[in-house]
Parts: C-alpha cells; structure tokens; sequence
C-alpha cells in the first residue's frame, strides 16, 4: 500500500509471526465464529456469510459473493462492505495465533470498482507482532485468485481478554453466547474480532 500510515508499520523489534501448533490446518474451513457476525455469521440475512479457510504460516483465504444488498453506488459494492470483508479476512489470522484480537486500525484502499455478484477472493497474512499488536495485511480480486486487485486492507490488531467483550458487548448477547452449551462454539464466539 502506498501512504501506510506510521502506525501500521512495525517497529523494529518486531518479530516474525509463528502459526501456533493446535492451530486449523491448511486448507480447513474456519467457519463462522458467531453465528451473528456480520461478516461470517449464517444468522444476518444480508450478512457477507464469507467463509475463510487456514491457508499455509500465517495466512488465510477466504470469499464472498457481493449481494444486491451489499451495493453502494448502482450495481457495485460498498466501499464499506468492502472493508468489512477485509477486516473479517484478517480477523480471521487470529485463529492461527489462537489467540482474542480486535481491530485496532484498519486503511483500505480501493483500486477498482466490485459489481454486485462478483465474487470477492480475499488473501490476508500477519506480517510482525509486537507485544499484543499484530500487523496483517489483505487484498481482494475479482474474476479469481490471481484476478486484478480490486482492494486492499493493512490492519492492527490489538490482543484482548475476553472481558473486552464481557465488559463492552451487550448483556443479552454475550448472556446468550456464555450460556451456549457447546462448548467449541461458545469459546468461537469470541475469538476472533467481532
């Protein structure tokens, strides 16, 4: 990206990521981790309902098909929904960490405009960790994996404790999530930036 901001860029003791071992294998499907996020959850009707999969270190692919609901300008995609669906992607590296962040800065730039029913292939890797910051970058293409850049996304992600979301989320939801009797899905629910 050009003109990154200073604070996206690592500091120079930053370190290299390392994939944690009980972290998903390549290829497997991460899932949503809560069923109404936004951005992955199967329970929003005009959600992206994007499905990530592990790829290989510290990287992670993932898609979604731009829906007539997702559209800004005529027949194209949102820059907003855009960004959403890389802010996702790149919470979904989190899982390879096996550990709770959120967004704490994201700059997207938009290269080319998406139409409504192209389907989005989103690419995104952590590039340093330093402390609890971790510095990720993504980018979307249309028409493929290797199709034109049609956006891009380096983020920050800041490394929380669950009470971020017990101490911030509303009552109900995070009653409900807690309450869940499964347990892989209730710990799901807040492992990766909501």
């Amino acid at each position: 990206m050009s003109g990154t901001s200073e604070a996206l860029t690592p500091p120079a003791d930053a370190v290299k990521p390392v994939r944690h071992p009980d972290a998903p294998a390549p290829g497997e499907l991460l899932g949503a981790h809560y069923e109404h996020c936004f951005g992955c959850g199967e329970g929003q009707r005009h959600g992206l309902h994007l499905q990530a999969r592990a790829g290989e270190g510290v990287g992670v692919t993932a898609e979604f098909t731009v829906q007539a609901a997702h559209q800004g300008a005529p027949g194209l995609a949102h820059g907003g929904i855009l960004t959403t669906a890389l802010d996702e992607t790149l919470g979904s590296l989190n899982w390879l960490l096996r550990v709770i962040a959120v967004t704490g800065r994201l700059e997207t730039d938009f290269v080319r405009p998406v139409p409504v029913d192209t389907v989005l292939h989103l690419d995104a890797e952590i590039t340093a960790v330093h402390g609890r910051k971790i510095y990720s970058r993504a980018t979307g293409r249309i028409g493929g994996p290797d199709g034109p850049v049609a956006v891009r996304a380096e983020a920050l992600f800041i490394e929380v404790k669950v009470d971020h979301f017990i101490e911030n989320g509303r009552p109900a939801e995070i009653r409900a999530a807690m309450a869940d009797p499964d347990q892989v899905r209730r710990a799901r629910a807040f492992e990766v930036n909501p």
